[in-house]
């Protein structure tokens, strides 16, 4: 079964093109590796995968052919994420800014000044 399909299957990306997506700009590893979206799994085969600020580890348990509901997914993938990855999704800072209302809309450079102020808190986390 190729990647792509697999990770569609298990509902870790919403559609195979997202999934081909983030395959291709190397958010899905395989052994510290990037991995081509058509690159035959195997049971038992584990994979990081970089979803907004948190490291997923996924563990493949059984192959299948179509999408599964979300109940159905764990007999499919084993999620091996540690908690400490889920707690720093939630102490990310929100991407909201609050405006007082009656204000409107920010302008273009307000947005951009916005923007700045986001990437420069990036920027210092990663140091």
């Amino acid at each position: 079964m190729r990647l792509d399909k697999y990770l569609w299957a298990v509902r870790i990306f919403k559609t195979r093109s997202i999934a081909i997506d983030a395959i291709k700009n190397g958010k899905v590893k395989f052994n510290g590796e990037n991995v081509k979206p058509a690159r035959e799994i195997k049971t038992g085969e584990i994979f990081t995968i970089n979803i907004l600020h948190i490291t997923k580890t996924i563990k493949v348990l059984e192959l299948l052919q179509n999408r599964v509901s979300a109940k159905e997914v764990p007999a499919f993938m084993e999620d091996m994420t540690p908690q400490s990855e889920y707690d720093k999704n939630k102490m990310s800072p929100s991407r909201f800014v609050f405006r007082p209302i009656g204000i409107g809309r920010p302008t273009k450079k307000e947005r951009r000044d916005i923007d700045d102020w986001f990437e420069q808190g990036d920027e210092k986390k990663e140091d």
